[in-house]
């Protein structure tokens, strides 16, 4: 299973990531490319505590979610609401200039994935605590979704 503690995982989706154009097209969702890295920075710095992100309280199913989320052989869906504090049209960071954006997205993989950490993990806003492998496993497939919603 991919993921970024890989080495190969993760230079796979930095190279993916240093490939996105800010006028790539979208095959779903509402994001431009320039909101989509940021949405991803805004993700990666909630989780590691330097941005903050609500938990989503009362939320019945987050047991099987995570593990489908996490290990069901399909790419995510698509068209699942975006937190208002991670979305660029509510409370996300707003894109700046891109190739900035691009550079800090890179930085934060590079960072998040990184022995040993200069942070420790928050409770994910959905999946509450999860394991090293499990925030490795999120990280590679949260990006890996979005740059196939731009076709990188």
């Amino acid at each position: 299973m991919k993921n970024l503690a890989d080495s190969r995982c993760r230079q796979e989706i930095v190279g993916r990531i240093g490939r996105m154009r800010p006028d790539a097209e979208r095959r779903w969702g509402k994001m431009t490319a320039p909101q989509m890295i940021c949405h991803l920075n805004d993700a990666f710095l909630g989780v590691m505590g330097e941005r903050p992100v609500a938990i989503l309280e009362k939320y019945r199913a987050r047991k099987t979610i995570k593990w489908l989320a996490l290990y069901f052989p399909r790419p995510w869906p698509t068209g699942v609401p975006t937190r208002p504090e991670v979305d660029q049209e509510h409370s996300g960071t707003k894109p700046t200039e891109f190739a900035a954006d691009v550079r800090l997205l890179t930085e934060l993989v590079e960072r998040f994935s990184k022995k040993p950490r200069d942070f420790a993990f928050c409770p994910h806003p959905i999946f509450l605590e999860m394991t090293e492998r499990q925030w490795m496993r999120w990280g590679y497939l949260h990006v890996d979704h979005h740059l196939r919603q731009f076709g990188a």
